[in-house]
């Protein structure tokens, strides 16, 4: 099972993305989370090479110049988001396989990239308004925020028909369980 293999999630903010890759990555250990480079400034409690690596625009920007990126976007202007080539080989080297929680153009460039060797999971929130519920309960966004955060969200669920499996999250626990035995699926299919 130890090939180049990886798995990849997108969604919408909002959608469950990384309450259902923990559980997967509990329950499948084998597995390690890909921590993504970004520009935006942390959120409280958010710990630069635990959640993000937090880096300045001008660096990324060099990063990209450079060719560090396996993936990266532009998700607003001026804000960026990405996968450094390091990060997946320190996941390999330490004989584990990269978790990814990337956004959907990201995802459907590296799936591009990757092919086979990828699987590539859109998580759909169910409904647009299930999705606004859930944002407003995080208290992350204030109303501007969440009205881009929305019209973004319109724009991702175009893409979902493009992944491998398309996930609905509107009953966790079913969703939970459903996503593990794909993966597992996947992880034991010969490369």
């Amino acid at each position: 099972m130890m090939g180049k293999k990886l798995v990849a999630f997108c969604g919408p903010s909002g959608a469950g993305k990384s309450t259902i890759a923990n559980k997967v990555i509990n329950t499948l250990p084998y597995f390690e989370l890909s921590i993504s480079a970004t520009t935006r400034e942390p959120r409280q409690g958010e710990e630069h090479g635990k959640h993000y690596y937090f880096i300045g625009r001008d660096e990324f920007e060099t990063k990209i110049s450079a060719g560090a990126f396996l993936e990266y976007e532009q998700v607003y202007e001026g804000l960026y988001y990405g996968t450094l080539y390091a990060e997946l080989d320190r996941i390999w080297q330490s004989g584990r396989y990269p978790f990814l929680d990337l956004d959907v153009k990201g995802a459907a460039n590296l799936k591009d990239k990757y092919g086979d060797d990828g699987f590539f999971v859109f998580i759909h929130p169910g409904s647009i308004d299930t999705l606004a519920q859930r944002l407003r309960k995080r208290g992350t966004e204030d109303e501007r925020s969440l009205e881009k955060r929305m019209r973004r969200a319109s724009f991702e669920l175009e893409y979902a028909d493009q992944f491998d499996f398309v996930l609905y999250n509107d009953n966790l626990e079913k969703a939970e369980t459903e996503i593990i035995e794909q993966v597992k699926a996947f992880m034991n299919k010969p490369q």
